[in-house]
């Protein structure tokens, strides 16, 4: 019997659609002060691609990622996230943030 190392990969794999439509979406323009400092907080492309790379650190692999991105550009059940221009540049925006080499501190 092989041991299951990451538990809760589908989580986390879920979770990484999650982060990537809420930053697509963006703020209600009828937001409440408490939804925008947790937008503000949590939503910005610098903490989505710090929740994505826990999750790659906790058994989702690149590939799924830019399947999944892959999948939010084309698939039909994610037209209305479609719709809107800006979603599409936060998603090119968030794209170009994974795929930028990291730096290392020493």
């Amino acid at each position: 019997m092989k041991p299951n190392n990451f538990a809760m990969r589908d989580w986390h794999l879920e979770h990484v659609e999650k982060v990537i439509l809420r930053y697509m979406k963006g703020i209600s323009p009828d937001a409440s002060s408490f939804e925008k400092r947790n937008f503000k907080k949590y939503s910005t492309i610098s903490s989505c691609s710090k929740q994505i790379e826990y999750d790659i650190k906790h058994g989702v692999t690149v590939q799924e990622v830019a399947e999944l991105m892959n999948k939010i550009r084309n698939d039909a059940s994610y037209s209305e996230e479609r719709q809107n221009q800006d979603a599409l540049q936060r998603l090119d925006e968030l794209e170009r943030q994974l795929n930028s080499p990291k730096k290392v501190d020493w």
